[in-house]
């Protein structure tokens, strides 16, 4: 396990010092500054090159407030060096068509156009991943429950916290919930983000939640980094039902909670529902983190799948990958065969706190 880390964070810091040195490359030849500013901006891109991986490491064992800044800081340097970095490709682009054509614009010009469109995308995404929206959406279910008619169930998923989103962030989102006052909320996995945090002290807000229906919380694959039973005993402990790969009946309805590493498999995941006896002709929710396996969840009667993990991307070209690999189910609300399928964006981020074409949201369910 530590050589395959070893050698993960290794690809990853040369992937991202080659990345800089490339910026490097192109703010030198587009900007042509003096030696002095040449020696300054080597020694600035050379440390930020190491901040995010360095202050992942620390995060993993620390949790003090210092930690916490760098690491908040250089997560965000991360999100904004990506937008850098396609505005150094996108310089060498315009320039080399400009020549082709003949046309001489001036270079320096040219790259302080595009860096600064790429910091103000770069602000954009930063303040918009901070702004929680309320998404609401209506779900019709064959043989619903006549108590469930007109009920709300709030889906709440990927709140990541720890070192960038913690404490306050919780808070304001059971205090949004508050407000909306829904039936029933369901937490839908990677409600830490598997660093070095006070478990417990992040689940307590989850304490004055207080929907009819009660709260309902999976694991995600970041409560699995390590043993999930901490993050599992802190929820618990605020008192949010965990579901442990079980069906319980709320009023009727049948509520299935699988998580991370059994819904992603389906060796485990069929044997699971086959336990929990899923009723064919009943209502059937299933909470799995990821929108893994449909056909899976489909062929054992399941009526409504609630997921996350896919965070929609959060940004460029993420965005456009995370569709490739999920394709209609990276984000919101479809069908699979008879089984209806809400994929959430999540409420938070992870790695760069930023959000370009997505929103982070609470999910609000209307039941009809």
């Amino acid at each position: 396990m530590r050589r395959r880390i070893a050698v993960f964070v290794t690809i990853i810091q040369s992937v991202l010092f080659l990345g800089h040195a490339f910026l490097y490359e192109t703010l030198v030849a587009f900007w042509r500054p003096g030696q002095a500013s040449v020696w300054k901006i080597q020694v600035t891109l050379a440390v930020l090159s190491v901040s995010f991986v360095g202050a992942s490491l620390l995060a993993f064992r620390f949790a003090n407030l210092l930690v916490r800044m760098f690491y908040t800081l250089a997560a965000m340097w991360l999100g904004v060096f990506s937008f850098c970095f396609y505005a150094a490709c996108l310089c060498w682009g315009v320039s080399g068509v400009a020549a082709l054509l003949g046309l001489h614009p001036h270079r320096q010009s040219v790259a302080a156009v595009i860096f600064g469109a790429a910091l103000l995308v770069s602000a954009y995404g930063i303040v918009n991943a901070a702004l929680l929206r309320v998404k609401r959406v209506t779900v019709k279910l064959p043989n619903l429950p006549e108590s469930w008619r007109g009920r709300v169930a709030a889906l709440v998923s990927d709140t990541h916290l720890g070192h960038v989103r913690n404490r306050g962030f919780i808070r304001r989102i059971v205090a949004k919930l508050g407000q909306l006052a829904p039936d029933i909320v369901f937490i839908a996995g990677d409600l830490y983000d598997g660093t070095a945090a006070d478990v417990k002290g992040l689940a307590e807000p989850l304490g004055k939640l207080c929907p009819p229906l009660g709260t309902y919380f999976v694991a995600g694959n970041h409560e699995e980094f390590s043993d999930h039973t901490k993050y599992l005993e802190a929820v618990r402990g605020a008192g949010v039902r965990v579901l442990n790969n079980e069906k319980v009946m709320v009023d009727g309805l049948q509520l299935v909670g699988v998580h991370y590493r059994d819904g992603t498999r389906p060796e485990r995941l069929r044997p699971i529902l086959r336990r929990a006896a899923v009723a064919h002709g009943r209502t059937s929710i299933l909470l799995n983190h990821g929108p893994y396996l449909l056909e899976v969840a489909e062929e054992e009667g399941i009526s409504l799948q609630l997921s996350g993990h896919t965070h929609g991307g959060q940004f460029f070209p993420y965005t456009r990958i995370v569709s490739r690999i999920y394709g209609a189910y990276a984000y919101g609300l479809q069908r699979f065969g008879n089984m209806m399928v809400y994929t959430s964006c999540g409420a938070g981020t992870w790695g760069p706190p930023l959000r370009v074409g997505t929103s982070p949201e609470i999910v609000l369910i209307r039941f009809e």
